[in-house]
């Protein structure tokens, strides 16, 4: 079920990028990104008060707490730099750098997390970036 979801998130990922460069002309990128956040915010907590998990607030420990606001003010800074981007380039140029997340995101979780990074993810992370370099040059 979660490559369901993933495959998903890609395809979403994808048209927030379109209907983002599309919606933000002539729009300051903090304040698109500020209107973006408030949509999710809503949509968020929507599902939380839907499947009725909000009573579990309670049970989150210190260490989640910290690195949930911690998430959350790189995804705050991720979206405010990925929005400025789009505002002064191309999407098909910006999208594919902003995607090296992936790449940097196996690196931190192989030093960090302690996760397995094998030849295949070497592979993978090299043919992404030469991807990348490919796409934007």
């Amino acid at each position: 079920m979660w490559f369901v979801f993933a495959i998903l998130s890609a395809v979403f990922a994808a048209l927030t990028s379109i209907l983002a460069k599309v919606g933000i002309d002539g729009v300051n990128s903090n304040l698109a990104t500020a209107i973006r956040t408030m949509v999710v915010v809503v949509m968020a907590w929507g599902m939380v008060f839907l499947t009725h998990t909000q009573s579990t607030i309670t049970q989150i420990n210190r260490k989640s707490w910290i690195f949930l606001i911690l998430s959350g003010l790189a995804t705050g800074a991720s979206w405010l730099c990925y929005y400025r981007a789009l505002q002064l380039g191309d999407a098909s140029k910006v999208v594919p750098i902003d995607k090296l997340s992936v790449v940097i995101t196996l690196v931190l979780a192989f030093v960090f997390l302690h996760e397995e990074f094998t030849v295949k993810s070497l592979i993978g992370c090299i043919l992404i970036g030469t991807g990348t370099l490919v796409m934007v040059l």
